[in-house]
Order: C-alpha cells, then sequence, then structure tokens
C-alpha cells in the first residue's frame, strides 16, 4: 500500500534515500525526540514534537494538525467561523476545524543546538485528500519562484536583519496563572547594552555573552551567518547572511528568527523581532533584503550591466542596472505601495516610516542612498550589482516579502516599465509616500490588480481577513501600548 507522501506526489527515489539517511542520523546520533515544524502565516514556527522512533513513519504518512492554525491571527484567535454555516466559505477543506496533514522534507533535518536530544524538520501542509494546501506561505514562495523559471530567471537574495536582545529580569507576571490573558504579558527586561554608540566595540564586548548564543546557534543550524553588529539604538543588534538562492534565503530567516529566540530564553534573554519595541526613546529595526536575479542556467547575475549606455547619467538606472535590472527595479517602484503589507504585516511597523531616520518615507530609488527605499548597489562590471529594499520589519514572514518582490518585479520586466530619475533628497520628494498604517496598505494590495493576480485572488482574500482582524481588535483596543505589548513584543 502506497504511503501518504506517495499519495501526494513528492515520494520520489531521490526522496526515499534522503528520509532513510535522515532516519540513519536519528538513530546514530540518539535522538529522542523530533520536532515536526511549519511556518505559519506570521512568520511563527509551530508544529508537533514526536518521540525520535515515530519520526521516518510520520516522514511517510504525516503529522495531523488542526486547520483552523491557518486561520489564526497574531494572538492565535481564529479569524473564521468554522463551525458556523458558510463560516469557511471559499476556503474548502478548511470546515469544522479539520484536520490536515503536515509532510517533513528529511532534507531538513537539523539537530538543534539549545536543547539535549532533539531534531528539526521543516514540513509543509496538505489536505487528507493528498492536494496540497496552498495558501500554506512557502508553496505562495514556491510558485513566484516557478514564475520566475519560467521566464529563464532565479532569485539571488541577501540578508541583513535588525532586532533586539533584552535581558530577562521576572517573568512572574507572564507565567503568574492568576494575571494570565490572551495574548499574555512579556517578561520584565533590563537592556545589553545602551545604545547611541552605532558599531562600538565597547558597547559589543558588553553585549557579546547573547550574541555569541546567536552566532552558536546559527552557525549549529547551518546558516551562513556573516556578522554580528551593534546597531544605533539602545539593546539593538544587527546580523548579516551571506547571499544564498531565495527559497533558501526565506527557510534561514525563518530558522534563524525562531532558533535565536529559543536559544537566548533558555540563557535569560528575551530576543524580539518587533520593528519598535514598547520603550521610549529605542530606535525602529528594518530587515534590509538584498536581491538579484540571475541566469537559472549559467547563473550570472542579469542585473550587472557592464559599461553605462551613452547618454546615462548617474541618475538614470540603465547608468548601474542592465535592461533587466532597470525594468525589475521599476516594478518595484509601481507596485512600492501594494507589497508594503508583506514587508511591514504589522500596526507597529508603519511607525519606522518617518524622515531621516534611515528608514524610507516615499516610493523612490537611490544610487547608494540609504534614506531611500530601494537601494541600488553596485558599479558597472560588479559582479554583486544587486537592490536592496529597505521597507520590510523583521517580523515580515519571508515567503510573502519574498514573493511579492518577485510578482513586482517581474510585471516590470514584463511591461518594460522605466524607473524615475534617482533620488538626491528622499525625505524632500513630492513623490507617493508609502502607506502610513497597516489599514491604508491592506487597501493598497486590494487595489493592485497585478499583485493580486501574482499572489492570486484567494490568497489575497484569506491574508486580508485575517490582518483586519488583528487590525479591528487593535483599533478596538482602550490601551493601544499595552495591546502592542502584549501582541508583538511578547510573541515576536
Amino acid at each position: 500500500m502506497s504511503s501518504f507522501a506517495e499519495r501526494c506526489g513528492i515520494h520520489d527515489a531521490r526522496r526515499e534515500q534522503a528520509l532513510q539517511q535522515t532516519a540513519r542520523l536519528i538513530g546514530a546520533t540518539g535522538l529522542e525526540l523530533v520536532r515536526f515544524a511549519w511556518c505559519d502565516l506570521h512568520g511563527v514556527t509551530r508544529g508537533k514534537t514526536l518521540v525520535a522512533s515515530a519520526a521516518e513513519r510520520a516522514m511517510r504518512e504525516g503529522v495531523g494538525l488542526v486547520s483552523t492554525l491557518m486561520l489564526k491571527d497574531s494572538s492565535d484567535r481564529t479569524a473564521y467561523n468554522v463551525f458556523e454555516p458558510g463560516g469557511t466559505a471559499g476556503l474548502p477543506g478548511f470546515e469544522f476545524a479539520s484536520n490536515l496533514l503536515l509532510l517533513a522534507d528529511p532534507d531538513s533535518f537539523r539537530q538543534l543546538p539549545w536543547t539535549a536530544g532533539t531534531g528539526w524538520v521543516r514540513g509543509q501542509p496538505w489536505f487528507q485528500n493528498g492536494e496540497p494546501v496552498e495558501l500554506d506561505t512557502r508553496r505562495v514562495l514556491q510558485r513566484a519562484l516557478g514564475r520566475l523559471a519560467q521566464a529563464g530567471l532565479a532569485m539571488r537574495c541577501g540578508l541583513e536583519i535588525e532586532f533586539h536582545i533584552y535581558r530577562i529580569e521576572d517573568t512572574r507576571d507572564q507565567l503568574d496563572p492568576l494575571q494570565a490573558a490572551w495574548p499574555g504579558a512579556p517578561p520584565a527586561v533590563s537592556m545589553i547594552h545602551p545604545g547611541y554608540n552605532l558599531l562600538t566595540e565597547a558597547w559589543y564586548d558588553m553585549a557579546e555573552e547573547p550574541l555569541r548564543i546567536v552566532q552558536h546557534t546559527a552557525q549549529a543550524l547551518g546558516l551562513p551567518l556573516l556578522s554580528l553588529e551593534i546597531e544605533l539604538g539602545p539593546s539593538q543588534v544587527e546580523a548579516v547572511f551571506d547571499v544564498t538562492d531565495a527559497l533558501t534565503a526565506a527557510d534561514n530567516m525563518v530558522l534563524f528568527r525562531n532558533g535565536v529566540k529559543q536559544a537566548l530564553r533558555r540563557a535569560g534573554y528575551h530576543a524580539s523581532f518587533m520593528c519598535r519595541p514598547p520603550f521610549p526613546n529605542i530606535m525602529s529595526s528594518g530587515w534590509h533584503l538584498h536581491q538579484s536575479l540571475v541566469d537559472a542556467k549559467s547563473g550570472e547575475n542579469v542585473f550587472r550591466c557592464d559599461a553605462p549606455p551613452a547618454g546615462t547619467t548617474p541618475a538614470d538606472a540603465r547608468h548601474t542596472l542592465s535592461e533587466t535590472g532597470a525594468q525589475f527595479l521599476a516594478g518595484l517602484l509601481e507596485h512600492a505601495r501594494a507589497m508594503a503589507v508583506f514587508c511591514t504585516p504589522t500596526v507597529n511597523g508603519f511607525g519606522r516610516f518617518r524622515p531621516n531616520a534611515l528608514a524610507p518615507q516615499s516610493v523612490l530609488w537611490g544610487r547608494d542612498n540609504r534614506g531611500a527605499m530601494l537601494r541600488v548597489i553596485g558599479e558597472c562590471g560588479d559582479a554583486a550589482t544587486r537592490v536592496e529594499n529597505r521597507i520590510g520589519e523583521p517580523t515580515a514572514n519571508p515567503y510573502l516579502y519574498l514573493g511579492s518582490q518577485i510578482h513586482a518585479g517581474l510585471d516590470g520586466i514584463q511591461r518594460r516599465l522605466t524607473a524615475p530619475a534617482a533620488t538626491d533628497a528622499p525625505y524632500a520628494s513630492s513623490a507617493a509616500k508609502l502607506p502610513a498604517s497597516l489599514g491604508e496598505a491592506l487597501e493598497a494590495l486590494r487595489a493592485d490588480t497585478v499583485l493580486t493576480a501574482g499572489f492570486g485572488q484567494p490568497f489575497v482574500d484569506y491574508f486580508t481577513r485575517i490582518k483586519r482582524f488583528e487590525l479591528n481588535r487593535f483599533e478596538q483596543a482602550e490601551d493601544k501600548d499595552d495591546f502592542q505589548r502584549r501582541e508583538y513584543f511578547s510573541r515576536f
């Protein structure tokens, strides 16, 4: 009798070999537990922990998950009335909190460095009839990458991730059963460095203990960490990762963000990827995405321009970028307002878009300009020529962030769009402004037919409903600061 993985059409000789190799590793290393994890809409890993002896069978037959896991907002409230007639209209397979099956990729196996005797595998959800769950955000990116592949292209990405690390001083409020709430309070914390001394060695030395944990965790997980840095804000740090293919970059972001939170927590630290933690005098954290397209066969960077075309100036996109690169840049600008909600998906993140803050405010590009939304990096002939998108916040779901870049950029290539001149005054421009709120960003997505078609109307309907559910609760909250402390700082 065929296994569930075979009925789903994903199990072949190569997967069988990988599965057997993973099963041998689990046995040889004496693991007791294996976590089967999946990335939800909000970029958080969820799943089940199995005893090691059950792992091989689970990679063939799947692990059951309640389908409402895919219908939850950022507080874990279900945004659909699954037990009412018509409550899941448009979402067949999600009625009555029915079951999904999580199938893990045996190639994703890792031994977790912060907990003894525990392995980890990444999975994706399937319906019980063997059909893929298309709302899964990793599949959303896979479909976008499929569009790129049809054009003979692939994407390469490098990650710069700013976040905050705090020392946990007291967990009594967080863990007191008499004060339990939905969501619960964060721990009481203190800073690991006082800030406002960018890249100072002294502050790095002060913060070295938690940063060593970040380093060891990332490297033990096989992530391509390049550097750890002291950022400007109090208790703010940055991690920089080497370039990889886009899907690997997104997988790495999920693994890094969720892994370091757990490793640091065990050592008495609270890592927060919330854009603007709930304290005075903080600095916003961004997630800067470096991206380029390469020829799918040769791997050559198709953004690279060998020489400036005659008649161009440094203010022209074609002066630095190839024709394809300039068109991709124009597509990102064309759909910037609509893509913003995938890059900055929380109420909190839109407070970052302010003048003179090393964060963008308008839909502009510039040559090596950190105030512009898009920063073009590289000179003619530079194999590392790329576009840096600076509108992301570190809580963004990486599969949706990267997917939005592909759909927007491809539209620029297909319609042969032309970018305006580069800005030299990113905060004094009359150019269109980025959305100033989550509600405005959701409306911009709804109005963009190209991005809606790229992601698919069913996914856009699903995504906007869940984000509206979150937004409505924020708007109804009497204490909006407390909402953000519990909703974002405690959990993200």
